[in-house]
């Protein structure tokens, strides 16, 4: 895939950024992340939440972001026609094809959620599996009625103002320098009458009549005091699902860059890791008997030399073992691989 870099995809006469990360043949299908309410790919990844987030959830994988038209690296021309869900899935589409990926995993995040699962509904045989965080099937129902009109009308009057309204919304309890940079990322990454215009399309978005025809296995996460988009709607798209796993986490960020960023990664992953066809309980045989006796070990806190004078072998043999066992698990590091490990019951 060559190094990482903003390139961009020629929708009609307009321009739209995305760019590529990680390695060009994992052997794992590529994450793809539809785009959210507003982005910028070269600003926002100088936050390091941001980069915690990406490079933990793809760790080995390769990575695609883009930002939709109308903000961020792409041209800021939208029209009023495109803010659909139609539009919303064309896009990520087109991304695809471009790029050439048959099948993909989708990270749909909060808005890019019901796009991911509009996505998967409509071309079932392209998504390897969907993982959503902070999700919603529903508009409407994120503010009680009148408060998504009062929104967008202040953000589109006065941007500086409504970058802060929606930080108090979007961060939870983060501190003055989270809000200050939130709002600074916000207004450099779309204009005001733009970012209205989007909002209005989030607070618009209905994938209901989607939810029942998701066949790819689904990860659903959502932290239990997100205000921006409660728990209860996260659990709503879990059970609506067939199949889908609900993942609850502590905390009130509606972005999973902020707070216990660490948790969200894991819970994200736990999403990724592929059983083999005949195993169909979390519970099977993934791991062989001596590498959950090892992973006992690195759950226990011991090295590898100390694994290795315990179960009377050489450090080498238990360096391949873990390797092996991350990779079985799609972990990005020791801890990770336990956490995950005794989330599928393996352990």
């Amino acid at each position: 895939m060559g190094p990482p870099g903003i390139r961009f995809l020629s929708l009609g006469d307009r321009r739209l950024a995305y760019e590529v990360r990680g390695p060009a043949d994992s052997g794992e299908p590529p994450l793809v992340a539809p785009a959210w309410w507003v982005s910028h790919l070269e600003l926002d990844w100088q936050h390091p939440g941001v980069r915690r987030f990406w490079e933990g959830i793809a760790a080995d994988r390769t990575l695609i972001r883009y930002d939709r038209l109308g903000v961020g690296m792409s041209d800021r021309v939208v029209g009023e026609s495109e803010l659909t869900l139609d539009a919303e899935v064309a896009t990520l589409r087109a991304v695809c094809d471009e790029l050439g990926l048959h099948r993909v995993s989708l990270v749909g995040g909060s808005s890019g959620s019901c796009t991911a699962v509009a996505f998967a509904a409509e071309y079932p045989e392209r998504v390897d599996r969907l993982i959503l965080y902070g999700a919603y099937a529903r508009g409407d129902v994120l503010t009680p009625p009148g408060v998504a009109e009062a929104i967008v009308s202040a953000v589109d009057a006065h941007w500086g103002l409504g970058s802060r309204v929606l930080g108090d919304i979007f961060l939870g309890r983060a501190d003055a320098a989270d809000h200050d940079r939130f709002a600074g990322l916000q207004r450099a990454s779309a204009t005001a009458q733009t970012a209205a215009a989007l909002l209005g399309m989030v607070y618009r978005l209905d994938v209901r009549d989607h939810l029942a025809a998701v066949r790819a296995p689904t990860t659903v996460v959502h932290r239990r005091d997100d205000r921006a988009v409660p728990y209860r709607l996260g659990r709503e798209v879990a059970a609506a699902i067939p199949g889908a796993t609900l993942v609850p986490l502590q905390g009130s960020s509606h972005f999973p860059w902020h707070g216990d960023v660490d948790s969200v990664v894991r819970a994200c992953r736990s999403g990724m890791v592929s059983l083999p066809p005949e195993q169909t309980s979390p519970g099977a045989a993934l791991l062989s008997a001596r590498e959950k006796e090892i992973l006992r070990c690195v759950a226990r806190g011991l090295s590898d030399r100390e694994i290795a004078e315990q179960l009377t072998v050489s450090p080498h043999t238990v360096h391949r073992h873990v390797a092996n066992i991350r990779r079985k698990l799609s972990s990005p590091s020791r801890t990770a691989a336990v956490a995950d490990a005794t989330r599928l019951g393996l352990l």
